[in-house]
């Protein structure tokens, strides 16, 4: 490629942008400093640049040539409500707050793309419009989601979207590319059990939110076993169980929480309707009264089978055959790259982060972002655009 000259210069520029918004982590919603430095390094490079979706969104235009066809790049850029436990230089600044996910990398590396995109945009290496969308509030607040409800796909039609996200445990510089289910869905429910409380050494004389509590976590996981298909994945995990405050007191009340993953809607369907009939015996066995929420996360993501051929195919152009991973399994956290997919055809990959500081994998308050892989980040994103928008000859 013809950038290849000025890389260097651009990843080193990169690496001091990604430490930068280390230091500097903003949580969803609220990445006013970072969208600012965002768009001030787009509208430098010449870049038509539109800020103000969802809030603290930015999305940048870069055209070459006549065609009409589009793609969308993707990055996030919110950090988390943890506090940092490392103690190099670029450290997080903001106490109980750290880029634990890498958004600061993804945000970082896109912007490096976006001043090599405009050098191949001058040679009219390519042919179509690149849209880089900087998207805010990934971290359960569903900032893509948002998006989407304000008309970025209105306003900015495309015809493929894509989403990269760092991947530590896969070997730094590699891509896995999934076909299919990548990500799961995330719903969260809460339960509520009420009873008559009472003396423990007197349980007759009241109803035992406890019990019942117990008996309810048994019957939640029989779903996943006698009610789904054994093949398909899915899961559901109790994770809050809160009653009492006393040894001698059987209490009124019991709160129980959790999360169902799943890769595919019906599933979804399937466990809300299940917990409904659970809920409704249970209450009449133990003699407690239950109200409940059963609430929609985020859907599945789900790659697009053409979309992944691209990211294959610019995988292997950018960074060589024994860069690609095929093979791996989905994952079942989520991610709201899914809503963006759900309306363009779509592919999200993960790119190798290497063991990470310490063996630390996402969410660790040990957590860095590996710089090492940033040419590969950048790379990547370019060969697709290459592969997505080749010139055709006339």
């Amino acid at each position: 490629m013809e950038f290849a000259a000025i890389l260097p210069d651009i990843v080193a520029r990169t690496r001091q942008l990604r430490r930068d918004l280390h230091a500097h982590p903003e949580l969803a919603f609220e990445e006013r400093r970072t969208s600012a430095i965002v768009a001030e390094r787009l509208r430098a490079l010449g870049i038509e640049t539109h800020t103000g979706m969802a809030k603290t969104g930015v999305v940048g235009v870069v055209r070459a040539g006549t065609s009409s066809r589009a793609i969308g790049l993707r990055a996030d850029m919110d950090a988390l409500p943890l506090m940092e436990l490392n103690d190099f230089p670029h450290r997080s600044q903001v106490p109980g707050r750290m880029h634990a996910c890498g958004h600061d990398g993804h945000t970082a590396m896109l912007v490096g793309a976006a001043e090599a995109l405009v050098h191949l945009a001058r040679q009219n290496a390519f042919d179509g419009t690149v849209y880089l969308i900087f998207q805010p509030a990934e971290e359960h607040e569903g900032g893509g989601k948002k998006m989407v409800e304000e008309g970025l796909f209105a306003r900015f039609p495309m015809q493929y979207v894509f989403g990269l996200h760092n991947w530590p445990g896969l070997s730094a510089g590699s891509i896995a590319v999934i076909e299919g289910p990548v990500m799961a869905g995330a719903d969260r429910f809460e339960i509520v059990l009420r009873g008559r409380g009472a003396h423990a050494a007197m349980p007759h004389q009241g109803t035992d939110t406890i019990l019942a509590g117990a008996a309810l976590i048994q019957a939640l996981h029989n779903i996943r076993s006698r009610e789904i298909d054994p093949l398909d994945a899915a899961v559901i995990s109790v994770t809050r169980f809160s009653a009492g405050h006393a040894d001698n007191v059987l209490p009124e009340m019991a709160v129980l929480g959790g999360t169902v993953r799943t890769f595919r809607p019906e599933h979804q369907d399937a466990f809300e309707a299940a917990m409904g009939r659970i809920l409704a015996g249970l209450a009449e066995a133990y003699r407690v009264s239950i109200e409940w929420s059963y609430q929609r996360g985020y859907p599945p993501t789900v790659n697009d089978r053409g979309a992944a051929a691209l990211a294959r195919n610019a995988v292997r152009q950018a960074l060589g055959d024994d860069r690609l991973v095929t093979g791996v399994k989905p994952s079942m956290g989520a991610e709201d790259f899914a809503y963006l997919a759900r309306e363009v055809p779509g592919c999200y990959v993960w790119l190798g982060n290497g063991p990470g500081a310490g063996g630390c994998l996402l969410h660790s308050p040990h957590y860095d972002f590996n710089d090492e892989i940033i040419e590969s980040g950048i790379r990547y994103w370019l060969a697709l655009v290459m592969e997505t928008l080749a010139k055709h000859e006339t």
